[in-house]
């Protein structure tokens, strides 16, 4: 089956955060909104019709998990990441973020701190403040693309362990890892996923990996789970998935965590049940089993598009805005854009984007040290909405 990656979809209607909030948010409803992190084509139909056959039964009591919800999740993982999961080591969450806050406040006590590694997906530091810990950054270093080694045009990002070393003290509990990386779009190579293991290990540290970008790694990349490298990081890790980003149901929270480590998972999950918090609604298994079972055609489809939107963006940039230099992502739809050749300050910037070409990105700063001069771009989105915002912001109006 061949899907349609370029049909028109309104979303107007459906309470979509994407289009709703732009006046709220940018002061302005007049956008392209490439923003949040959903695409703009429809959720694939195997998805949709598997929950259409649910709601034909119309009782909607407590229910059980299916039989087959948990299997598929492991049968997923070990064919596309060659990592074998036990089922004990699994457990619903009812989404990544709200596991992040989860973990802080069962781990951690007030006075100990959480490193993160900016730029980076603002709900790493956010979240920690917001439940009173202290943010200690690790910042990644800057350099080149290894694909490009004697072209500055695209940046790259390394893991600074040094400064790590420099930063930690006895007070640093948790890690929180982005793998693969948000906002950059890298794909964490096993020699770095060790160290930071071996770190980890020596220091007492918990590493949650986020890792709900996995499944889609672009051309030749592979994502390597971060539990998976070796003993030391199993034994450290907190690893949150799910198919919502790949298949595009971020509405239907079916997030789960995996913690090898018995003694990190065992008082956890008891917290979790307790709570009832690892109970899923009735729908996310459904479209989960429904995502995992049936969808890698349409993944791997959905993949090739998105692959041809960023060379499209890299090439329309390179000849018509070469002062925006894309920074080709190893894996997701999310581009980071170097727009600091433009020489303007972050109100400047800002004012660019929304104001002048009518656009409503991400701004870099939000992402935390080193994201100053950057926005983020969503190509998750039909070509020809792509190739019109471009025009839009290099003044070519149509």
């Amino acid at each position: 089956m061949r899907y349609d990656f370029d049909k028109p979809v309104d979303r107007s209607g459906s309470g979509d955060l994407k289009h709703e909030v732009l006046q709220e948010r940018y002061g302005r409803s007049d956008l392209v909104p490439l923003w949040v992190a959903d695409m703009d084509w429809e959720t694939p139909s195997f998805i949709t019709d598997a929950l259409k056959q649910r709601l034909n039964h119309s009782l909607f009591g407590y229910t059980v998990e299916p039989k087959d919800y948990w299997p598929t999740v492991q049968q997923w993982i070990e064919a596309h990441h060659q990592w074998k999961v036990e089922r004990e080591w699994l457990t619903y969450i009812p989404g990544i973020v709200k596991g992040i806050g989860m973990v802080i406040n069962f781990f951690l006590k007030e006075d100990e701190k959480v490193i993160v590694q900016p730029p980076i997906y603002h709900p790493f530091y956010l979240t920690p403040r917001g439940n009173k810990r202290e943010v200690v950054w690790n910042p990644l270093k800057e350099t080149l693309s290894p694909a490009l080694p004697h072209n500055g045009e695209r940046v790259f990002y390394e893991m600074d362990f040094e400064n790590l070393e420099q930063v930690y003290d006895e007070k640093c509990r948790l890690l929180i890892l982005a793998n693969p990386h948000n906002p950059a779009g890298l794909v964490w190579d096993r020699e770095t996923l060790q160290r930071l293991a071996h770190f980890a290990k020596e220091h007492h540290l918990i590493v949650i990996s986020d890792e709900i970008h996995c499944d889609m790694a672009l051309w030749d990349n592979k994502h390597i789970p971060f539990a998976s490298v070796n003993d030391e990081a199993a034994e450290v890790s907190i690893t949150f998935g799910a198919p919502t980003k790949t298949f595009n149901m971020a509405g239907i929270v079916s997030s789960w965590c995996i913690i090898p480590n018995e003694a990190l998972r065992k008082p956890f999950y008891q917290w979790l049940a307790a709570n009832e918090l690892n109970d899923p609604n009735m729908f996310a298994p459904i479209a989960t089993i429904a995502a995992l079972q049936q969808g890698e055609e349409w993944r791997q489809q959905m993949l090739r598009y998105v692959e041809g939107n960023i060379d499209f963006l890299i090439d329309y940039c390179r000849e018509h805005i070469p002062k925006i230099k894309p920074v080709r992502p190893q894996a997701s739809y999310l581009v980071w854009l170097d727009c600091r050749d433009l020489g303007l300050n972050h109100r400047e910037l800002i004012d660019l984007f929304v104001n002048k070409a009518h656009l409503a990105l991400n701004d870099g700063e939000m992402f935390g040290p080193g994201g100053e001069g950057f926005m983020r771009l969503n190509v998750g989105t039909q070509r020809s909405v792509l190739e019109q915002a471009l025009k839009q912001l290099s003044g070519d109006k149509v």
